[in-house]
């Protein structure tokens, strides 16, 4: 669609908003998330096609001030939350799914490295996990138990204070994005190191199924949502280091943005892993099949919400403005 249709079609709605919002009108909380659906639409859209247009700007200023009066108005929150989870967060991760491919790629490679590493250098694992954690797992197996070290802790216990990390390092991964996206490659390199490097040490003791079957009930979780996060520091880097024809200051503050979004969205999963570390992993004699659900069930989710779901919403969106107008 030329962006003269696509102005012509809308500019009348668009008038009677902004005239709304300057008058003060006051709009019902189900009028004013249907106006800020629309309006993300078309922003999307905007943003899609007139990356550089006057109307992208137009419309993100106009959104911002929709944006504005829900968050004044406490009544409209849980239409608000809707919106974040069914339109802004996939929307947002749709739009910086190049840095999701690039935080992928670093962290798989950094796995690669450290497997190859243990592999032909068995002290390797010393190195990076300590001498204490490997001796300790040592006597474990030797013990017949080589997955104790989830069972030490009391439940509850455990899942706070793993919760806390896994937040903890995502949060690093996103604000290591203030020193470019090497600054976030960092932290997903040393992270994707230390995983690499301790399932190859359980192969090299013959254990890596009964590592993995454990390992991944709560990894596939924790693990994505660190991926996850490492795409938001780097929209955040990359928003300051190549702010186009943007201002700097105008692209850093919508990198931050963006980041934020993305990191809140990960609270829940870090928390559902946190949950399945403390609560789940530590029965280790759980039947395959059962094994085999749950992390399969997480792998969907992963995939489905952070990948699928993104680009079905982006060409709905598009399929919208697509349709004729009468």
């Amino acid at each position: 669609m030329k962006e003269i249709t696509f102005i012509n079609q809308n500019r009348g709605r668009w008038k009677k908003l902004e005239q709304e919002l300057e008058s003060g009108a006051s709009e019902s909380p189900d009028a004013l998330g249907a106006l800020y659906i629309q309006l993300t639409d078309d922003l999307a859209y905007a943003k899609t096609y007139y990356p550089q247009s006057d109307i992208t700007n137009y419309l993100n200023r106009l959104t911002l001030q929709i944006h504005q009066q829900i968050y004044r108005n406490r009544k409209e929150s849980p239409q608000r939350f809707n919106l974040f989870w069914s339109r802004e967060l996939p929307m947002v991760i749709f739009e910086n799914r190049k840095q999701l491919l690039y935080s992928f790629l670093i962290f798989s490679l950094a796995v690669a490295i450290g497997w190859v590493s243990q592999m032909n250098d068995a002290t390797f694992v010393r190195l990076i996990l300590t001498d204490s954690y490997v001796n300790m797992t040592l006597d474990n197996i030797g013990n017949n138990d080589p997955m104790a070290v989830y069972k030490q802790a009391n439940e509850s216990v455990m899942f706070l204070g793993i919760t806390i990390n896994n937040i903890k390092v995502a949060f690093m991964a996103f604000m290591m994005g203030i020193f470019t996206a090497m600054g976030t490659g960092f932290i997903l390199f040393q992270n994707g190191i230390m995983l690499g490097t301790f399932q190859s040490f359980f192969y090299q003791k013959g254990l890596f199924w009964e590592s993995a079957k454990v390992i991944w009930i709560h990894g596939t979780l924790e693990i994505s949502a660190i991926i996850i996060a490492g795409s938001a520091g780097m929209v955040l880097g990359n928003a300051f280091l190549f702010p186009g024809t943007y201002s700097r200051m105008h692209q850093f503050k919508k990198g931050v943005k963006n980041g934020i979004k993305i990191a809140l969205g990960l609270v829940p999963v870090f928390i559902t892993a946190g949950f399945l570390e403390g609560f789940v992993t530590r029965h280790t004699g759980m039947p395959a099949p059962l094994v085999l659900l749950i992390i399969g069930a997480s792998l969907l989710f992963i995939i489905w919400y952070f990948i699928i779901y993104p680009i079905k919403t982006n060409k709905l969106t598009l399929q919208h403005y697509a349709k004729p107008t009468h």
